[in-house]
């Protein structure tokens, strides 16, 4: 997968990458569909399928500013879910910066 997607990485933390699993990271939503979009004619025009059931996303709100409110996230003509919070290698990222989820997550572990 690294050797595939190399000339798309993007520095960590706008891409993070480990075995199947990708994190897209930008600023607006339509960066992250320019993003998604890349990725997923990579992956395809070499025979790989990127997860319509699995890809998801989460928005993090850093500033009162609100970027894209009327942008939605696809993939191809499909919408992506909006998650609050989700799961990267064993830690659970939320949107709106907190880390209870994950710290009540690894007290019941």
């Amino acid at each position: 997968m690294d050797v595939l997607s190399r000339h798309i990485q993007g520095e960590v933390p706008w891409c993070m990458l480990f075995v199947d699993d990708i994190v897209l990271i930008d600023e607006t939503r339509r960066g992250v569909n320019t993003r998604l979009e890349v990725w997923r004619q990579t992956l395809e025009s070499n025979g790989f399928k990127l997860s319509r059931t699995k890809t998801k996303y989460l928005e993090c709100k850093f500033s009162d500013g609100t970027h894209d409110a009327d942008v939605e996230v696809k993939l191809d003509a499909q919408v992506i879910p909006k998650r609050a919070s989700f799961k990267y290698l064993g830690s659970i990222i939320q949107g709106n910066g907190e880390i209870d989820e994950d710290v009540a997550h690894r007290i019941g572990a």
